[in-house]
């Protein structure tokens, strides 16, 4: 398959993003939603920021206090055998039964803009910031949903009771309405379909437990886009294959003459992030019609391959023109890239069920 990374990729590094607290590195500017709005194409970066530890054997922990509504700073010794530094991401608690106790960074989101899709400037401020108690460890990952004149960006929220979506919509990014978590604990990987099909609202998202189950992709429906239900199993983990460790959804999904294209993103067992597709039905997406058996991306540029979190692609955003589909991408949980790709290609790769 024929892929067109730019040559300016990266297109934006956390060198590119001056810091919004003091005394904090950005770590992270990646896994953006994209929209395009009034002739630019906007990219909403989660940005990671961590506070900077001056002693090698300090690790902070960066917590939001909704009460205040500022950062508390846990400083943790990593002497300290309660806890078990060795992910650079998160501390985690030995003794406690939660996956990790902390973060090392705070994430939020910040917009960037584009006129030509090639080069970036990224807004001084955030334009989601934690604002509640289920927010406490950050806002991640957003993805955006343009429906007539409203954009709805949706984003993992992240707490110590778990990670759920939250939802907010503009229709001029300046005035936000928060319309609160429309996912509960454990899920992310939410992705609204641009339009009603058959008079129902759809989303896939990508709830996981810690009973029976893997991380996979589920579909739900809604007559209002914020009280979801008859959720659905829509595609699982292959063992052996290039989406064998997990799976969730990647850019929004977009219509073609086959059916809804949705490009997805799979790991390995080894934390190895690949891109895929999987083509639903026009009228009834809960149905599967063909989906990738190869990867059509996996990390093989040196931007895609070292980083914070090396050996990872990430689809977030796709902007379709005729043929051509423009991929926005997170690279190695550190940047963002673009690849053009296309579309009659991507069809033609899959494999029908």
């Amino acid at each position: 398959m024929k892929i067109y990374r730019y040559e300016q990729n990266p297109l934006i590094t956390p060198a590119d993003v001056k810091p919004y607290h003091n005394d904090f590195e950005v770590i992270g500017a990646f896994n953006a939603g994209i929209a395009s709005y009034n002739g630019e194409i906007l990219m909403f970066l989660r940005v990671a920021e961590r506070p900077i530890s001056k002693d090698p054997k300090i690790v902070k922990a960066p917590i939001y206090n909704p009460e205040t509504n500022e950062l508390d700073i846990l400083d943790l010794n990593t002497d300290d055998e309660r806890f078990d530094f060795s992910d650079p991401r998160v501390i985690k608690n030995k003794s406690a039964s939660a996956t990790f106790q902390y973060l090392t960074s705070l994430s939020y989101i910040r917009i960037a803009r584009s006129k030509d899709g090639h080069h970036f400037t990224v807004d001084e401020k955030p334009f989601v910031y934690p604002s509640n108690s289920l927010e406490t460890f950050g806002v991640e990952d957003p993805r955006v949903t343009q429906i007539g004149d409203t954009y709805y960006i949706y984003f993992s929220a992240v707490s110590p009771v778990g990670v759920g979506e939250s939802l907010v919509s503009t229709k001029d990014f300046v005035n936000v309405t928060h319309h609160g978590m429309i996912f509960g604990p454990d899920n992310k990987d939410v992705l609204i379909f641009p339009e009603k099909i058959n008079g129902k609202y759809y989303a896939l998202h990508r709830p996981t437990t810690k009973s029976t189950g893997d991380p996979e992709i589920w579909i739900a429906e809604s007559d209002n886009l914020l009280y979801w239900g008859n959720h659905k199993h829509l595609i699982g983990l292959r063992e052996g294959m290039w989406d064998s460790g997990r799976i969730g959804g990647g850019a929004v999904p977009f219509k073609t003459d086959k059916g809804w294209l949705e490009l997805y993103h799979g790991a390995t067992l080894e934390h190895r992030y690949c891109m895929g597709a999987v083509l639903l039905d026009l009228n009834d997406p809960s149905k599967v019609i063909a989906r990738s058996n190869a990867p059509i991306m996996e990390p093989e540029a040196d931007y895609e391959k070292n980083g914070f979190f090396g050996d990872v692609v990430f689809s977030c955003g796709a902007l379709v023109e005729g043929d051509v589909v423009k991929m926005y991408y997170g690279v190695a949980d550190t940047s963002m890239a673009c690849a053009e790709l296309s579309v009659q290609e991507i069809l033609n790769s899959l494999i029908y069920v």
